[in-house]
């Protein structure tokens, strides 16, 4: 283990482990790679046709229940060839999830604010999805698509899940959310751990049945195997579990959303088992991670075998979270040709910037990961973070599936203040392989480095705790 002191100036030049120059050239051009993949990444087109709810029948009183409304509308905009579903200024409840469907643009004026219905019962009869990376059948994100192409959300309006300590996040069975002794929690046998264990047993998902009475928190909003999706311009807040949770889809571009919500598990945006994806000009702070990119968990994510692929993450700014892009840790279908680029970082309540995790019951392949041009001001833990022994406390350190993590380049990295700089955990077994840290300074590191188990390091031009 090397464990660089906390005092002074450390400028590293050169460090090899058994690494070669070529490897260095070759990640610059890898950038190359990011335009080939803004090509063929296309926003969805409309037709130039609007259809308005408040034509329909729809209330913006705050008291109306719209769902039944908005569907009806989306349905027939579909029918009738796509165009744009328009949302006018106002404030429409909505007991029950939105469906979107093909060709159809759900555009939300300004001044408009969506409040989804708290009740669980809204969300029935249950749906395809997965939760933390398993496939299951169970209650409805509260914004759905499943085999659609051409959809979008956007506009200047707001959709608030209304999720709080009175409602879904007493779900996670932690007191300060809400959660008191003898009130039921996903940590009831009949909920996560039964579906954890049908993972492990190899289940047929359509026997996965949970829903009412199970406690498994849905997600705000979650394309299921879709094409060409684009979500601009909007305000998400307070989600009952994960806000944007693409799954099996290809094509997707989010522009310039904020994603505010601190309760349980409220990641801002989950990329899982997906591809072709441009994540750009938005806004996080989140009670977990910012961005947490993700292939399914153990036997689903290897049985699915879907990789996330071609993720292009740039100007976006995350302030509160448990880590500001992360990769992982339900990353058993792999991962690879991540880019991040021009992005902010800084709060006390953000525990890390960039962070790999996974376990030996993980596993999975994470590959090509570019970072540059990153301006972190604090965060609480460290600046970069991969760890091949995620949650081994719970999970135990066990497990047949060595994770393998290699070709990662960190260049242009600022941070202000953090405990640590560089935090490694390797495995004896599965060393994290390529690692070139270059023309980055990290100032206020309070523990220095932590580096376990690497092979084919190269820190160049590094400078920590200048004076």
């Amino acid at each position: 283990m090397l464990n660089i002191n906390k005092y002074g100036l450390l400028i590293i030049l050169f460090i090899f482990i058994g690494c070669s120059q070529n490897r260095e050239k070759s990640a610059i051009s890898d950038w190359e790679q990011k335009d080939i993949i803004l090509k063929r990444i296309i926003p969805p087109e409309f037709k130039d046709r609007d259809f308005n709810i408040i034509s329909y029948g729809a209330k913006g009183d705050g008291k109306f229940d719209n769902n039944a409304i908005i569907n009806k509308v989306i349905s027939e905009c579909n029918t009738s060839g796509g165009g744009r579903v328009v949302i006018p200024p106002g404030t429409y409840l909505c007991n029950g999830p939105i469906i979107l469907k093909s060709n159809v643009n759900l555009h939300l004026k300004k001044n408009v604010v969506i409040k989804f219905g708290t009740k669980s019962s809204y969300y029935l009869p249950v749906v395809l999805t997965r939760f933390e990376g398993i496939e299951c059948y169970n209650y409805s994100p509260l914004i759905r698509a499943f085999e659609q192409e051409n959809i979008a959300i956007t506009g200047k309006g707001t959709l608030d899940g209304q999720a709080s300590v009175d409602n879904w996040w007493t779900w996670i069975g932690v007191e300060r959310f809400g959660w008191r002794k003898g009130m039921p929690s996903q940590e009831d046998s009949s909920s996560r751990p039964l579906l954890r264990k049908m993972n492990s047993m190899t289940v047929p998902v359509e026997k996965r049945i949970f829903g009412e009475g199970h406690y498994l928190r849905p997600n705000f909003i979650q394309p299921l195997r879709c094409k060409n999706v684009l979500v601009s311009g909007v305000k998400f807040l307070n989600s009952p579990m994960w806000f944007l949770h693409p799954i099996e889809s290809e094509n997707i571009i989010i522009k310039g959303v904020t994603v505010i919500g601190d309760g349980p598990n409220n990641d801002g945006c989950d990329p899982e088992s997906s591809k072709d994806i441009l994540i750009e000009d938005c806004y996080f702070k989140t009670g977990d991670d910012c961005i947490a990119i993700k292939s399914g968990r153990n036997n689903d994510g290897r049985k699915i075998g879907k990789p996330s692929e071609n993720i292009i993450i740039r100007n976006c700014k995350m302030e509160d979270g448990h880590g500001g892009v992360v990769i992982g840790s339900e990353i058993s279908g792999n991962c690879r040709n991540v880019f991040v680029e021009y992005c902010e970082m800084d709060s006390p309540s953000l525990i890390r910037a960039i962070r790999l995790k996974t376990n030996m019951h993980r596993g999975g392949v994470i590959e090509n990961v570019y970072v540059r041009n990153i301006k972190v001001g604090e965060v609480a833990e460290a600046v970069i973070k991969i760890n091949l022994k995620y949650d081994s406390t719970n999970e135990g350190s066990g497990g047949n599936y060595l994770p393998v993590v290699r070709n990662i380049y960190i260049q242009n990295v600022i941070s202000e203040k953090s405990k640590y700089g560089i935090f490694i955990l390797g495995l004896e077994s599965s060393k994290i392989n390529n690692i070139i840290i270059q023309n980055c300074k990290f100032n206020k590191v309070i523990e220095g480095n932590i580096i376990n188990n690497v092979n084919n390091l190269i820190f160049k031009s590094f400078i920590m705790n200048e004076t």
